[in-house]
């Protein structure tokens, strides 16, 4: 089975699975994932939004132009990276995804992420980010990067990775001064690429 195809087993199986039904209920769609299978970089947002919803894909809105945006700073476009959210269901009124709704979705984004073996995750915003690393606050560590075993679910290996926690692209949306920053941690993703490859 190519990478492509576990990736859809995933997307069905929450389907199947029938993971948060209220959620689902009042969602036009799953929004899964998008991109690259065999990426070095996946990005984490959080959830889903209007625009994500309609389209089923993640971050096809403002925050996703932005990202785009951002991605070309560093020679990258979306073909080059993967990307996905915590919670798989638009939340109603894009309220914050709640932590039982986080922790539910969070072994089908574990799965993912075996499948896909990136070498840096890039989580976006703090919903994301304390997923990974519970006690970090986004504001004292945005743009560090954190070396981080992840245990498969699967099996008994463990996949490393390495974590760089970002602002969400919306922060920079509503506060401008915000965009500068995360213009410059994005800038840490090619220099951590390399030194993980040499």
């Amino acid at each position: 089975m190519s990478k492509q195809q576990q990736l859809d087993a995933i997307a069905r199986q929450i389907v199947d699975d029938k993971v948060c039904p209220e959620l689902a209920g009042q969602a036009t769609q799953l929004v899964f994932g998008d991109g690259n299978p065999d990426a070095e970089v996946v990005f984490i947002g959080e959830a889903p939004g209007k625009n994500e919803d309609l389209q089923g894909k993640p971050f096809v809105g403002a925050s996703g132009k932005f990202l785009s945006e951002m991605l070309e700073t560093i020679g990258m476009q979306r073909e080059d990276i993967y990307i996905t959210n915590i919670v798989k269901y638009r939340p109603p009124d894009n309220r914050d995804p709640l932590p039982e709704e986080k922790k539910t979705f969070l072994p089908y984004l574990q799965s993912q992420l075996e499948v896909i073996a990136p070498k840096v995750v890039v989580t976006l915003g703090r919903h994301s980010t304390n997923c990974f690393l519970p006690d970090l606050q986004i504001s004292k560590s945005h743009g560090e990067p954190k070396r981080v075993k992840l245990q498969l679910k699967e099996s008994d290996d463990v996949l490393e990775v390495v974590i760089l926690p970002l602002y969400h692209p919306a922060a920079a949306l509503y506060n401008g001064g915000m965009r500068q920053t995360l213009i410059d941690d994005f800038a840490a993703i090619p220099l951590i690429i390399k030194k993980l490859q040499s």
